[in-house]
């Protein structure tokens, strides 16, 4: 990967986390408990999601590319298994979580999720970001391109809390963000069935919130 492609993708990674914690702000301890397109999920619940993800970056990219992510990965499962796998580890670890309140577990979000982003940073050797993180069904996913995924992730989430406060989000480059998610995430495209010709098509945001499972149109009841 490219010294420019690098600093688009860590400007547009530091992007999502800015507007993750700009929306967390905006919540009153009642919103905190209004439900997110993330089926069963509270935007507390959501926090708390953030929270566990940011440090799991850290693990799979301390282990890689022997990580237990990788590990899951290397069984090659199918996609549907794959993401109903990956669900029961959300919520493993959001239920491990102590009781907290939203806003805190965006405080440690922010912290883990931006020295997630200063290590990529320094990751300036020749061919770093380039190095194997893990492998799913032949494809090789890079450090680069899961740190595309985990960019795109804060900007999908940044949505989900925006919906739940009954606003609207769209990152100031969908494109890009699609991208970055398509490049560390083949499974969710095969998942939902995007071929070329779709993710060329259309508004590159709604491809991505679709290819995640998300609804564009939902709104807060």
């Amino acid at each position: 990967m490219s010294r420019a492609a690098r600093a688009t993708t860590l400007a547009a990674y530091r992007d999502g986390i800015t507007v993750i914690c700009e929306l967390a702000v905006q919540f009153t301890d009642a919103t905190w408990l209004a439900q997110t397109p993330c089926a069963e999920w509270r935007a507390v619940d959501l926090a708390g999601h953030l929270r566990c993800v940011a440090d799991d970056y850290h693990e799979y990219l301390d282990d890689a590319p022997d990580s237990r992510l990788a590990r899951l990965m290397a069984t090659g499962v199918p996609a549907d298994s794959l993401a109903r796998k990956l669900a029961r580890q959300n919520a493993a670890e959001l239920a491990a979580l102590p009781d907290a309140p939203g806003k805190e577990h965006i405080g440690a979000f922010a912290e883990s999720a931006r020295a997630y982003g200063r290590r990529l940073a320094l990751l300036t050797t020749p061919g770093a970001w380039d190095q194997p993180h893990h492998t799913y069904r032949g494809h090789v996913v890079t450090v680069g391109a899961m740190a595309g995924l985990a960019c795109a992730e804060w900007h999908l989430h940044a949505w989900d809390l925006a919906r739940a406060l009954g606003k609207d989000y769209r990152p100031a480059d969908p494109r890009l963000v699609r991208e970055a998610w398509r490049s560390g995430g083949p499974r969710q495209w095969s998942q939902y069935g995007l071929g070329g010709a779709v993710l060329e098509s259309g508004d590159p945001w709604d491809v991505l919130l679709g290819a995640s499972g998300r609804d564009p149109a939902w709104v807060r009841v």
